[in-house]
C-alpha cells in the first residue's frame, strides 16, 4: 500500500482493484499486445524500402535509437525545464524530463499491453525541438517569428521538423504523430485516438499547425494509444517533479502547496495517476482517468502555474530583457544570412553541420528557400549556455544580465 495520502484526492492510493490487477498480470504473463495496441507490422515510413525491422532491432525500437543519436537530443541536457540559472545540478533539465516521460508512459503502456518501443521513441523525441529557456523561450521566439511572418512557433510542431526534415531520419508516422500530438499543456480526462493513416494527412496537419498555432494544436489527437500514453505521461512527469525542484531550488517550502505534500507530491503522482489511468483504461480503445484524478491533476497543474512557473527566472525577473535578446538575436542571424557571411555561427555551427549530415542520406537543407525558418531552426537548437554565450559576444548589455553560476555561497567553501 502506498504510504503517502493526498488530502485533495484521498481515494487515489496508487493501487489497482483486485480485478484490474488480475487482468494486468495475465496480460503480462501472456506477453500479448492489447488488440488496441499498435503492432510493429503496422509501421508506416516515408521510405518503406529502408529501416526494415530485424530480430535485433524491432520496427519502432529503430526510431528510439535514431533519436538518441541525434545531436539535437544531446542538447536537451543543456536546455531549461523550469529553472535556468540555479547552480544546482540536481534540478531537472529537459534531457532528463523526456526520459521521465518515457518511464511514466511505459508504466502505463506495459499494464495496458501497448507497444513499448513506440512509446519510448515518441517520449524521447517529443521535446527535441524545444528552445533554450523552456516555455518562456518558446514564447519569445514565437513572438518575433509570428510578428515577421504571421506563422506560429510551437515546440511540438518544431520537434517534428527536427526529426523529419532537419535530420531526415525516416521515422515512423506513428512516432512523429505522437510527438506533435503530445500537447502536455492541454490536459483531458478522456484521450481518444484520431483516424489518421497516412503521411499526406499528417503533412497537411503539420502545415496547419504552423499556420494556425494554438487554434489547431489544441484540437490534435494522437493516432495511437501509445501516443495518448505519452501525452498524459508528459503532464504526470512534470507536475510533481517541478514541485520537487521548486523546493530544492528554495523557491518555496515543503508546506507551500495546498495538498501539504511538498516535494513528496512527485512520488504520490507517479503512483496514483498511473494506477488510476490503468484502472479506468483496461480493455478500452481510449485512455481515461477518473473524475477525481482528472480534477486533482488539473488542480495541481494550476497551482504549479501560480507557485512556480510565473516565478522562475526567465518568466519573472529577467523576462523582458531575455525577450528583447531573442528579438535582437533573430535579426542578427537574419542579417548574417542576407549577407551570406559564411564565418558567422549560423553557417559554421548550424547550416554546414546539417548539410553534411543530410548529404549522408542523399538529402539537402534548403536554408536559402526560407531564411526566417532557418533562423528559427538555429535559435531553437541552442542550449541555454550557447544562447547566453552568443548574446554576450554580440550585445554588451547581455553580459550584465545573466547571473553568474556559483555552487559556493557564503557558508560553503570549495
Amino acid at each position: 500500500m502506498f504510504s503517502v495520502i493526498n488530502p485533495k484526492a484521498p481515494s487515489l492510493r496508487g493501487t489497482l482493484s483486485p480485478e484490474a490487477e488480475c487482468q494486468v498480470r495475465e496480460m503480462r504473463a501472456s506477453g500479448a499486445l492489447s488488440r488496441f495496441a499498435t503492432p510493429d507490422s503496422a509501421i508506416i515510413r516515408r521510405n518503406e524500402e529502408h529501416d526494415e525491422e530485424t530480430a535485433l532491432r524491432p520496427a519502432f525500437a529503430r526510431d528510439a535509437d535514431k533519436i538518441l543519436h541525434m545531436p539535437a537530443y544531446n542538447r536537451l541536457a543543456g536546455k531549461t525545464q523550469v529553472f535556468s540559472f540555479r547552480a544546482n545540478d540536481d534540478l531537472c533539465r529537459r534531457g532528463l524530463h523526456v526520459q521521465l516521460v518515457s518511464r511514466v508512459a511505459v508504466s502505463i503502456g506495459r499494464a495496458l499491453g501497448l507497444n513499448l518501443d513506440l512509446i519510448d521513441a515518441t517520449a524521447l523525441g517529443h521535446d527535441i525541438g524545444h528552445t533554450p529557456f523552456g516555455h518562456a523561450g518558446e514564447r519569445f521566439l514565437n513572438a518575433v517569428y509570428h510578428e515577421r511572418t504571421g506563422r506560429w512557433f510551437f515546440h511540438n510542431v518544431h520537434s517534428v521538423r527536427v526529426l523529419d526534415a532537419l535530420y531526415g531520419r525516416n521515422l515512423a508516422l506513428q512516432t512523429l504523430d505522437g510527438v506533435i500530438c503530445h500537447n502536455g499543456e492541454f490536459e483531458q480526462q478522456v484521450l481518444e485516438t484520431s483516424s489518421r493513416t497516412s503521411f499526406e494527412e499528417f503533412d497537411r496537419m503539420v502545415e496547419s499547425c504552423w499556420e494556425g498555432g494554438n487554434a489547431t494544436i489544441s484540437h490534435l489527437r494522437p493516432m495511437t494509444l501509445e501516443g495518448c500514453a505519452v501525452r498524459v505521461a508528459d503532464i504526470i512527469a512534470y507536475v510533481g517533479k517541478d514541485r520537487q525542484d521548486a523546493v530544492r531550488a528554495g523557491l518555496c517550502g515543503e508546506d507551500a502547496f495546498d495538498d501539504g505534500l511538498g516535494g513528496a507530491y512527485n512520488a504520490w503522482a507517479l503512483s496514483a495517476f498511473v494506477a488510476d489511468i490503468v484502472e479506468h483504461s483496461l480493455g478500452k480503445d481510449h485512455l481515461e482517468m477518473s473524475g477525481e484524478a482528472f480534477a486533482e491533476l488539473a488542480r495541481a497543474k494550476r497551482e504549479n502555474y501560480e507557485m512556480i512557473y510565473g516565478a522562475a527566472e526567465v518568466n519573472g525577473d529577467f523576462s523582458e530583457q531575455v525577450r528583447a535578446l531573442f528579438g535582437k538575436l533573430y535579426l542578427h542571424e537574419l542579417d548574417a544570412l542576407a549577407h551570406d557571411d559564411r564565418d558567422q555561427a549560423i553557417f559554421r555551427h548550424h547550416i554546414e553541420p546539417l548539410k553534411n549530415h543530410l548529404a549522408h542520406y542523399g538529402r539537402s537543407y534548403a536554408w536559402q528557400a526560407d531564411p526566417e525558418q532557418t533562423v528559427v531552426d538555429f535559435i531553437a537548437s541552442m542550449t541555454d549556455e550557447y544562447f547566453m554565450a552568443t548574446c554576450e559576444a554580440l550585445f554588451p548589455e547581455a553580459a550584465a544580465l545573466f547571473p553568474r553560476r556559483s555552487y559556493f555561497g557564503e557558508c560553503v567553501r570549495p
